[in-house]
Formats: C-alpha cells, structure tokens, sequence
C-alpha cells in the first residue's frame, strides 16, 4: 500500500491488556492545572522502567469540569489494578495535593473504585472533613493557601497499551516534523494518550539483549547507524526513524489514533522525505492485541 508516495507497510503493532484510570485536574488557571498535571504524569514513558504510563489527554473549559476551573485530562495505565492504584495515589499525593489551587475529580466511571482521595485525606491529620455531593464522596484536606479538594475515588477500567508505528524518512529533522504533525493530529483522538517525550520515542527496543541483566535492547534492526553490522530493515536513503507509541482505553480507539496519525504523517508525503510507515511486534507472542497497518489504512 502507498499513500502519497509513503509506503506502508504490511505488518501491525502488537499491544497487550493494561489497567488504566482517568483523573481531571483542576486549579485556579490552565497554567496552573497544567502544571499539576506535568507533574503528575512525569517519569510515566514505559512500564518497563517507570511502574506506570501516563499522559495528559487534553485540556478542559470551565463548562467540564466539576468545580467550573480550567482542568486537565490525564490517564494513567498499568499491568495491573493494584499498581494502578498505587502509582496514582503516589502521584496525586506528591504532585497534585503539593499543586497550588489544585482540586482533583474522578474522570472515569465504573464498577471497579481505586481511591483517589481517599487516603491523602490522612495528609489532613484529622482536620478533613468528608462531604457528600449527589452520592459523591469528596474530601476537603486543609493545606496552606486554602484547602485541597479530592473525590474519594476514581474507576478502574480494562485497556489497552503498546499500540505503535514508526516513521522513516531520509533526514532526523524530516522524521521528527513528521512525528509531529502525527501527534498534533492524534490527539485530538479522545481515550488514548502517546506516553514518550512529546509523544515520540527515538529508542525502539526489541526484547532480550546479549547482556543477560537486559530485557530489552535497542532495535537495531532500524537504526540507521547499523545498516552494514545488522540484519537491517532500513532501504538505503533512509537515515532516521522514530516511533510513536499509544495507549487507550479500547481497541477501537488506538485503531481510530494510529489512523489519523499515519493519515498526518502520509500528508506531507514522500515529497518531504518520509519513505515509508512500519510497526513494532514481536511475532505476536507479546500480546494479543494486533494493529494491521494496512487493514487500517484501508
């Protein structure tokens, strides 16, 4: 398949199962809602090293949030439910409770409750105080410039983390524009967030290493610094490659991401030195979760 002078190639991304939270961040102002939530979501790239992936997923008017702030959308995914829960009290209690004017809401619903609140009322050494809004808990913990205002607790929910593609193109400055035209298209995708730097890795890994004490190690394979030591996959004009690695509550909804990003990146085309779009997958056995680029692009 090629679309603009890109071509894509036909292979999927493979992701697997995670747990996953949304918090809405609220403060005085964007800057300052924004700021909590920079804060909240930092040191969060890849579960391997970080315990958690975590983004922020947009920014909120007044209208929709609860307090009538500005707010933020942040999402949180890990393996499992229960260090779900604890990277996000961890983080809530170190960087957005510590926030100036910040309060924090529950941004997700469902069946399964991880406490979002509910324990850093302890922070208020007995002077919280609990209040109950339309079968709502929240808790109002006195800190210096007023008072932190937290729901209790925010939902858990099943999701989905490793979704990927990677851009090829002549030049590292070709790759990086294309990268981001990717990631300002992708998110205005609702339910995913891109959890590297600015949304781009640079460092793909493929698992297992030489040194035993490694899981993972770079993938060399696409490096273009490899081309005559390795079994490459890159073609001989291409001198850099990036990736993109999202995360979302669904399928569907990394599907929906994955297609306007490539779309974005195939806009500027061959024309801008992008030569072709891949994924990263480890012959389906990482997890069973599979993005056919193709059949995407379709």
């Amino acid at each position: 398949m090629i679309i603009n002078g890109v071509t894509i190639d036909a292979t999927f991304a493979e992701a697997f199962p995670m747990k996953a939270t949304r918090a809405i961040i609220t403060a005085q102002n964007e800057k300052w809602a924004m700021i909590a939530a920079q804060a909240m979501t930092g040191f969060a790239t890849s579960v391997i090293a970080c315990g958690c992936e975590a983004g922020i997923e947009r920014t909120l008017r007044p209208n929709e949030t609860p307090d009538g702030r500005p707010g933020v959308s942040v999402m949180i995914f890990a393996m499992g439910g229960k260090g779900l829960a604890k990277q996000l009290e961890t983080r809530a209690g170190q960087c957005v409770l510590t926030s100036p004017t910040s309060a924090l809401f529950a941004g997700i619903d469902s069946d399964t409750k991880i406490p979002l609140g509910k324990n850093l009322r302890y922070f208020g050494d007995g002077f919280q105080i609990a209040k109950v809004i339309n079968g709502k808990r929240y808790w109002r913990i006195p800190v210096m410039d007023g008072e932190f205002l937290a729901e209790a607790t925010t939902g858990q929910v099943n999701a989905v983390g490793g979704g990927n593609f990677l851009v090829l193109a002549e030049s590292q400055p070709q790759a990086l524009a294309a990268c981001e035209a990717a990631i300002d298209a992708m998110k205005q995708v609702p339910n995913v967030i891109m959890p590297f730097p600015g949304g781009v890795v640079r460092s793909g890994s493929k698992v297992g290493s030489k040194y035993k004490a490694l899981n993972a190690s770079t993938n060399d394979a696409f490096c273009p610094t490899l081309k005559g030591m390795t079994q490459s996959e890159l073609p001989a004009n291409c001198e850099s490659v990036m990736e993109i690695v999202i995360d979302g509550l669904t399928k569907e909804d990394i599907d929906n991401a994955m297609r306007v990003g490539i779309q974005a990146v195939c806009n500027l085309g061959a024309e801008q030195g992008i030569t072709r779009i891949s994924a990263g997958n480890y012959g389906g056995k990482l997890g069973p979760f599979h993005f056919h680029l193709q059949e995407i692009m379709a």
